[in-house]
């Protein structure tokens, strides 16, 4: 059986002979420069519609055209990342934005965080990016000075206090800690674990520290602080490890929802009631809140909104906007669905 010939790209020489002109007219239409008359300029840009054109990013990138790709990696174990809710949702957003503008997400993930840097030391000496988005900022993070040295157009996604001066998007943690605490005092707790993320990431410190100082000026003693990997498995091994103190929480905040679900199964596994004698409350709502029973209780942000934001700004820097200022997106607000209630007596 004969093999098939892959189907060849359009080329520069047939979109001229489509159009009816020379091949420079082609190139100067299909790369926005001047020389052709507008009326030339559309009907060259309308057969390169109807072939299907696109221009080689390759090819783009050693004219200094740059290669309409934009860069995410993420340093994750893979089976976390596999069911973690908030990176897809961040990832949709993103995607909305720049496909709409003709860019592509070269999205990898990584084991470590050394492996992260070298990942974008290769692809910007390659030209293979024109910017990438960083996540999970920690406190005194080693990437961001190299990243300025590298001089890698880029957008962190995190607290803009902690940003080394690069543009960033953050979502305002500390107020939705203090709207939690407040909720939870209403309910009449005294007694509450922060069941957070990894220790070195700042958006885990925010998160504790507000937290603290709410606790204090509402007269709640947050009472442990558990840092996990943000999976099912490490929610479930704190509630029971929390459970089993001497001086066991009557309410949970967990930093994201996969942890908030391993802690009701834990709980309703052994026997303890949810809320009736433990409230539970999740941080970055998902679907997956709306699916457990009962129905976990959430402050809830727009991670669609958040990776939204976060593109369009990369795409300001990336295309040399003369001013890009660094903002908070994503308000995380709480929805009560059933797992908040009164402190049991």
């Amino acid at each position: 059986m004969a093999m098939r010939k892959p189907p060849s790209r359009p080329t520069i020489a047939e979109i001229a002979k489509q159009s009816g002109v020379s091949a420079g007219a082609v190139s100067y239409a299909l790369n926005g420069r001047p020389g052709v008359s507008d009326e030339t300029r559309k009907r060259i840009l309308e057969v390169a519609r109807e072939v299907g054109w696109v221009p080689s990013t390759a090819a783009r990138a050693l004219r200094g055209g740059g290669t309409a790709t934009l860069g995410l990696v993420i340093t994750r174990e893979p089976d976390v990342l596999g069911i973690e809710p908030f990176f897809m949702s961040f990832v949709a957003g993103i995607e909305k934005v720049i496909s709409a503008r003709g860019y592509a997400l070269l999205l990898q993930v990584t084991p470590d965080p050394e492996r992260e840097l070298q990942t974008y030391r290769e692809w910007w000496s390659a030209r293979r990016v024109d910017g990438i988005f960083v996540t999970d900022l920690a406190i005194d993070d080693q990437r961001l000075p190299i990243i300025n040295e590298i001089g890698l157009p880029v957008v962190v996604v995190g607290d803009p206090a902690f940003s080394d001066g690069l543009p960033a998007v953050g979502s305002d943690d500390a107020a939705a800690a203090n709207a939690a605490m407040e909720r939870l005092a209403e309910l009449g707790h005294k007694r509450v674990a922060h069941i957070a993320g990894p220790e070195r990431f700042v958006h885990t410190h925010v998160r504790s520290d507000a937290m603290a100082r709410a606790g204090e000026r509402l007269g709640i003693q947050v009472v442990a602080e558990v840092n996990t990997d943000y999976s099912v498995a490490a929610g479930t091994a704190a509630c029971h490890q929390l459970l089993d103190g001497a001086n066991p929480p009557t309410a949970m905040v967990f930093d994201n929802d996969l942890t908030a679900i391993g802690a009701v199964r834990a709980a309703t596994g052994r026997g303890v009631e949810v809320p009736g004698q433990l409230s539970v409350l999740a941080w970055d709502d998902s679907p997956l809140c709306e699916l457990t029973v009962p129905a976990l209780s959430a402050l809830s942000r727009d991670v669609s909104a958040y990776g939204a934001d976060a593109a369009t700004m990369l795409l300001n820097v990336v295309n040399g906007s003369a001013e890009v200022k660094s903002v908070r997106s994503s308000v995380a607000r709480l929805v009560d669905r059933g797992t908040l209630g009164p402190a049991p007596r």
